[in-house]
């Protein structure tokens, strides 16, 4: 025969049979996995600690009583024992400052706060008994072994989240995850854990209010719908969903989120509760439950007063450092920039900054000579964003420009705008006129701090970003900043720039 006949079914039956297939690609792990790996996590980072305590212990040993010394013939029985007892000391002081709690692992700074808190209450208690003891000590030991067991635990901590993190960017060891809410709410955060897939949740679908006339769509940008908020503990259970994230709406109201949160006891399944307020990190936000009513309490951004005294500290301080320790970088790029291209070395261009003054910032020249003229010419090839003009191939950067750009070498004279009191180590982007005219209100709060040399910005995307999520990522920073939250960003410039990722 030249033609076979399709054997494929149809009607209702093959409908059931495509449902059955979707629900299987859709399902996640179940919860004996979530909890296998995660069990498995928690033992690797338990291990990690005893081995740096170890490590600690075993260096600053040698390194106060010598190689030649064993611990039984060390003459202090009280040092004696502190070594042989370190490690599960260690161990224990991390488990009552309750950093193995699966809420403080993964993501964010708590976790490594309560390792540094714990080092802290060790240090204090190690003195404290050794005081009311009348114990002979040895002062030098002690006050080396913590403090390099913290450093030590710390850093494998932070591998270990790395490691995780790649391997969920993957599609590794995530938690399915189903969002309910409103639509335009609901398109907004499943844009958001895509963009950020290290955070480990996999969105399969949501649950949206019926449109008019009662129905629910197949699906909108994309997301499958899976039901009605109604329908939230059956979805659980035929997807073997793991997280349930549960935007603000008016349909869940207290009584309704109860009824909910009572329905997903059997699944094991998390439920997660965004509030209405977005942008604003955890360490401004408290619950105070009054009546039985937990209430948000969300503490104001502080733009001046002690904090604001020791960031300029901080930023004078590590500014005078790194012009001294890169001077030969700086030589270095100027003999580049003077031999390779006529004109000066230094660029200097208007920015505004701190309460909307005007300032010079200082670059290092990339592009020739009368770049700033042939910008109109070149607007229609704008690769930047609705706002910023930007070329991935702009014709104007020289040779050692577009080296100097890549790695963000061009940025640092910046450094003495930082040391005359203009700019920040980190802050938001110092931006033109042209475009601060354009600024609409969320976007002007950037001006109640200082720009920066990098900033969250340069760590999420730099030029690859729009305007809309750049004026995102500023207005975060501006309500958020603190001293820990500028280290984490300096922390994470460094490998930005050794990617060079949206550099151009």
């Amino acid at each position: 025969m030249l033609f076979t006949q399709d054997h494929r079914p149809s009607g209702p039956a093959h409908r059931r049979l495509n449902a059955r297939a979707a629900t299987a690609r859709l399902r996640g792990e179940g919860t004996d996995a979530r909890r296998a790996w995660r069990t498995t996590y928690r033992r690797s980072i338990a291990t990690g600690d005893v081995l740096a305590a170890t490590a600690a212990t075993a260096v600053s040993y040698l390194f106060h009583f010598g190689p030649a010394a064993p611990v039984t013939a060390v003459s202090q029985p009280a040092a004696r024992w502190f070594a042989l007892l370190m490690p599960v000391v260690w161990l224990l002081v991390m488990g009552a400052s309750r950093s193995y709690e699966e809420r403080f692992l993964w993501i964010g700074p708590e976790e490594y706060r309560r390792v540094f808190r714990a080092a802290l209450m060790l240090l204090a208690g190690a003195a404290l008994v050794s005081w009311a003891l009348k114990l002979d000590l040895a002062r030098g030991f002690v006050m080396t072994a913590i403090p390099l067991a913290a450093v030590l635990t710390l850093a494998q901590r932070w591998v270990h989240r790395k490691i995780l993190h790649r391997r969920r960017t993957a599609g590794e060891h995530v938690q399915t995850t189903i969002i309910v809410g409103h639509r335009s709410a609901v398109a907004a955060l499943h844009e958001q854990i895509d963009r950020e897939a290290h955070h480990g949740y996999r969105v399969i679908g949501c649950l949206v209010p019926p449109a008019v006339g009662g129905t629910v769509p197949p699906s909108f940008d994309g997301l499958p719908v899976l039901g009605d908020l109604s329908m939230v503990a059956e979805v659980v259970s035929d997807y073997q969903v793991d997280t349930v994230a549960v935007l603000p709406c008016p349909e869940l109201d207290g009584p309704a989120l109860r009824s909910l949160g009572w329905e997903l006891e059997s699944t094991k399944a998390e439920l997660l509760l965004a509030p209405a307020v977005t942008e604003v990190v955890g360490t401004r936000v408290a619950i105070r439950p009054v009546s039985g009513l937990p209430l948000l309490h969300v503490e104001r951004p502080e733009f001046g007063g002690p904090r604001r005294l020791a960031k300029t500290a901080f930023d004078k301080v590590s500014a005078s450092l790194l012009l001294l320790v890169l001077l030969p970088v700086f030589v270095a790029i100027m003999i580049a920039i003077k031999v390779t291209s006529p004109g000066p070395v230094f660029y200097r261009h208007e920015r505004v900054g701190l309460d909307g003054q005007p300032f010079h910032v200082l670059k290092f020249r990339s592009m020739v000579p009368g770049a700033d003229r042939q910008v109109d010419t070149l607007f229609l090839q704008n690769e930047g964003n609705d706002v910023q003009f930007k070329m991935k191939s702009d014709p104007r950067v020289t040779g050692v420009g577009a080296f100097l750009r890549r790695y963000s070498l061009d940025e640092l004279p910046q450094l003495l705008n930082v040391l005359g009191g203009s700019m920040s180590l980190v802050g938001p982007r110092p931006h033109v006129t042209r475009e601060v005219e354009q600024y609409g209100h969320d976007m002007r709060r950037r001006l109640l701090v200082k720009p920066g040399i990098t900033g969250l910005w340069q760590v999420s995307g730099r030029s690859d970003l729009s305007w809309d999520e750049s004026v995102r990522i500023d207005v975060r920073y501006v309500e958020n900043w603190s001293l820990s939250f500028d280290f984490m960003i300096l922390a994470k410039t460094v490998g930005a720039v050794v990617r060079s990722s949206g550099a151009y």
